[in-house]
């Protein structure tokens, strides 16, 4: 039988960068030369043409000179006898026809390979190609030749035929129209024993992209298919040339819907019987009169015995209007197994009990013939079920892993993942079915998904963590996959440490630098490098230490400078520190906007760049912030909503960003310097009310400035559509008796009319102290003029007019930015440093948890070690972490709590940081 296999890029190809080269345009271009050669070498020719089509699939897109040179390159192999080498030839012109010129010229060639006599496996290879290259015009001289292709007795040629009617209609409308007999003949299929009984999908053919083998003779005009896939396309090409005729189509639907509604029916394919629901379906919506007729015919589909067909007969009178409760029951009830088993697994996620009662009936399930039924049944059921019944769900899950396809494998796992938490007590019999099914053959996302659901539980369960990891040192031991290698080496290097007996692991680790590529290799020695520094047993370090010293001779410059570097860090305790211990990193959205006002800045040239600015994050946060949904998430039946058209909001550097910019192009602001700090936008006024504002207050070094922009800030819209505001400010004065800010100025906005608010309004103040607070009284005051309805044009006479407006606090949430660190260590360094302890009491408060949240929105700082979750509703201590930018340092907080029901919250709050001012205003926020 002819092959023809796609050539696709290997692993190592990839890695070495040989794909990007041998699937080049250029390369395939001057390699076509093989088209020339005597004798041809049809393997050459055909893998060259397999690459050819490759690039054109993959988007690559080629001149037309270029597209006219392979075109008439291949067609030199018209002479060759090898059947796999014409079907190839074929395939490269159908696609190079699109690009190339004058490739109308190669007709006469194909059509030799057209005629009805003829017995060779790639005619219908031959039929396609023509209807892409023939011109609309010659559309009549070859319809002799389709004619006969789709009463042919082959059923590869008969459905490329149609197909090809398909692609030639909306240029040849009137000759296809006349096909109308023919395709109706098309229909009236037979069915009997002979080779094509296998054959499927468009033109069916036993071989690969259906290129079959050669045709068995049998009686003339009879087209022989147990799939009847001639029959799907036959009806639709019907359809097509019916379309306008409603009287047509609703006699089409009788004629093969049967003489009795649901039986008798010509049609034997199930595909073709669904096309012709959904003909039904558009004849009702149609036509109401029609209504009733069509249904009777729907509902004898209900009873058919495809479940396919069953499912979209139901389907149809689901989305029917004004359909009765007894029709829509029968259509309910009629749901095949498959889309109610699925249903129930999407239910399951959000309502378990309700679905429990189900639980019985779908044990049943189980040992349903089709998996996909099975595999539903028994993924509801790890929701639903209780402890007792997971053992044995385990066992039932085993027998038929191995049967099912990898996307179901998958939901599998990701139920299993979620029954881990659920039942803890559990784990060993889920550990063992886990560790199994990694041992079988599958992809990367299934093998994914079994390592997320290990690492779940040597995360959160702590009798599972030793056997987990023992599993995945197997795993990785004959890991194809480098991403998920080197993500078990990183745990392995985070927790192997820990265990009682950490050198057993050490083997796996280095047999990682002996065996794999550069990159699992690097991973490997960061991996060793976390035992020989994070261990107690100095024997380990020493041995650790000869191990790394062996990496100094690798060949790939990243693991020997690794190696060189944890070989620095065992002689230097500071650099295992930061380099190895630390849990923190820095933001990178937050890095990358300091970057970019510092690159911008033109003082930045006589300073150096102050990361200390940057706040830091938990790498548990920075994991989070690039992760994906869990599978589990995505199961269930597909939403028909349609998809939001609207960008997904601004990240908070990206905020950042645009205040920046905003900011720079206003000359008042060149001599303030960089900004340090941007708030949240705060709303000032209701959304409802004529005139909306919302306020963003940017800190700098001696000033601070509240800006009314149209990206967030002190926003500024007019909702009259029959007025302009002229001369529009914003008043603020301050409450307190010795204000501790000084106005500069005010940037007021010339116009404000309904087209374009929102708009930019400035307030600027100069700092008295570093660390200013207060509050400000907001008033919007502006002259109010009315439109000329005929001009559109304001009119010369106005009146002032103000409106209050909410007011501005100022205070430690606009200075300080949550930052990462590890408690105990900060707190340790900032001993000798300020600090200030105070007692509080907090008699509002109905329970520590909203003692903790509203501590948490007051200072804007970052809860640490989950102390954000009080684990006693009596005691409880909250860590909290925050950073001052411009030089005002790290700040921390330890708040401990007690709570009694009658008195509230006692509060003992204490506060260390790196100067005496940033401990008085945290101290001000809570006594405020």
């Amino acid at each position: 039988m002819a092959s023809f296999a796609m050539v696709l890029p290997s692993k190592k190809e990839e890695e070495s960068g040989l794909s990007s080269y041998y699937n080049n345009k250029t390369t395939i271009i001057q390699e076509a030369r093989v088209f020339n050669e005597s004798p041809i070498s049809p393997r050459k020719c055909r893998l060259l043409l397999t690459r050819i089509v490759y690039l054109l699939c993959v988007g690559e897109t080629l001149t037309s000179q270029e597209a006219t040179s392979l075109f008439f390159g291949t067609t030199k192999l018209f002479q060759h006898k090898d059947s796999a080498l014409r079907q190839a030839v074929y395939m490269a012109i159908k696609e190079l026809a699109e690009s190339a010129e004058d490739v109308i010229m190669v007709t006469s060639s194909i059509m030799k390979d057209m005629q009805p006599n003829s017995e060779v496996i790639y005619r219908s290879n031959a039929i396609r190609a023509l209807s892409r290259i023939i011109d609309p015009s010659m559309a009549q001289g070859i319809e002799r030749f389709f004619k006969a292709a789709i009463v042919d007795r082959n059923p590869n040629v008969a459905s490329a035929a149609l197909v090809s009617a398909y692609h030639l209609f909306p240029f040849a409308k009137d000759v296809v129209k006349r096909w109308a007999n023919e395709t109706q003949e098309a229909v009236n299929t037979k069915s009997s024993p002979s080779f094509y009984d296998a054959t499927i999908g468009t033109g069916g053919g036993g071989g690969i992209l259906g290129f079959g083998a050669a045709p068995q003779p049998t009686t003339q005009n009879t087209i022989i298919t147990s799939s009847y896939c001639v029959q799907y396309h036959a009806i639709g090409l019907l359809y097509l040339i019916r379309q306008q005729d409603r009287m047509a189509v609703t006699k089409m639907i009788q004629q093969y819907s049967g003489t009795k509604p649901g039986a008798g029916s010509i049609l034997k394919n199930p595909m073709s019987i669904c096309m012709l629901i959904r003909y039904t379906a558009k004849v009702m919506e149609e036509d109401s009169n029609l209504q009733r007729p069509m249904l009777e015919f729907i509902d004898g589909w209900l009873r058919h015995k495809s479940d396919m067909v069953n499912y979209e007969a139901a389907r149809v009178i689901c989305e029917m209007k004004n359909v009765s409760p007894q029709q829509l029951s029968k259509a309910i009830s009629a749901v095949l197994k498959f889309a109610a088993t699925r249903t129930l697994a999407a239910l399951a996620l959000t309502q378990p009990a309700a679905v429990a009662t189900c639980n019985v009936d779908l044990e049943a399930l189980i040992a349903d013939s089709n998996r996909s039924v099975a595999t539903y049944a028994i993924t509801t059921l790890l929701k639903t079920g209780n402890e007792a019944s997971v053992d044995r769900l385990m066992r039932q899950i085993t027998g038929f892993m191995a049967e099912i396809t990898d996307e179901f494998k998958v939901i599998i796992v990701e139920a299993i993942r979620s029954l881990c938490l659920k039942f803890p007590t559990k784990h060993a019999s889920m550990l063992t079915f886990l560790s199994g099914v990694l041992r079988d053959e599958g992809g990367y996302d299934f093998k994914r998904a079994v390592v997320e659901a290990m690492f779940d539980m040597v995360k959160f369960i702590a009798d599972a963590k030793e056997q987990a990891l023992s599993h995945l040192c197997e795993f990785i031991e004959d890991c194809e996959f480098t991403k998920l290698s080197v993500r078990i080496l990183h745990l392995l290097g985070m927790e192997g440490p820990k265990s009682p007996q950490p050198a057993k692991y050490i083997r796996f680790i280095y047999n990682r630098v002996v065996l794999e590529n550069a990159t699992v290799r690097a991973a490997a020695v960061a991996s060793l490098a976390k035992f020989g520094i994070n261990s107690i047993d100095s024997a380990l370090r020493k041995s650790i230490t000869v191990l790394l010293n062996r990496c100094l001779d690798d060949v790939d410059d990243e693991v020997r400078d690794r190696a060189a570097l944890y070989l620095k860090t065992f002689k230097e305790k500071p650099l295992a520190d930061a380099y190895v211990k630390e849990e923190s990193v820095f933001s990178l959205a937050a890095l990358e906007s300091k970057l970019v006002t510092y690159v911008k800045d033109p003082s930045s040239s006589t300073q150096a760049f102050d990361i200390s600015s940057v706040p830091k994050i938990s790498r548990s946060q920075a994991a989070q912030d690039a992760s994906r949904p869990s599978t589990l998430d995505t199961i269930g039946v597909p939403t028909t909503k349609k998809a939001s058209d609207s960008p997904p909001p601004p990240t908070a550097a990206e905020k950042q960003s645009a205040y920046v910019q905003q900011l720079a192009e206003v000359p008042e602001f060149a001599s303030y310097g960089s900004v340090q700090n941007s708030t949240e936008a705060t709303e000032l006024t209701e959304t409802e009310t004529e005139y909306q504002v919302s306020c963003v207050t940017h800190i700098f070094a001696e000033h601070i400035v509240f800006q009314a922009s149209n990206i967030h800030p002190f926003n500024v819209s007019n909702t009259l559509p029959d007025t302009v505001l002229e001369n529009v400010s914003v008043i603020m004065q301050d409450q307190i008796e010795e204000p501790t800010l000084t106005e500069d100025f005010i940037i007021p906005l010339p116009t404000l009319t309904s087209s374009n608010s929102p708009s930019i309004i400035y307030v600027s103040f100069s700092k008295n102290e570093p660390y200013p607070t207060g509050s400000f009284a907001c008033t919007l005051k502006f002259v109010t003029k009315e439109l000329d309805p005929s001009t559109g044009e304001p009119e010369q006479d106005g009146y002032e007019d103000e409106y209050q407006i909410d007011e501005i606090e100022v205070g430690a949430p606009d200075y300080i930015i949550p930052n990462y660190v590890t408690f105990g260590a900060e707190w340790d360094r900032l001993r000798t440093s300020p600090s200030i302890t105070e007692t509080f009491a907090l008699s509002s408060m109905e329970s520590i948890k909203a003692a903790c949240d509203s501590i948490i929105e007051v200072l804007n700082m970052e809860p640490l070690g989950g102390t954000e979750t009080p684990t006693s509703t009596s005691v409880h201590t909250l860590q909290l972490s925050g950073l001052v930018p411009g030089g005002g340092g790290k700040v921390v907080v330890r708040c401990r709590m007690t709570f009694s029901q009658g008195a509230g919250v006692t509060l003992e709050l204490g506060v260390r940081a790196e100067k005496q001012e940033i401990c008085d205003l945290v101290l001000d926020a809570v006594g405020g």
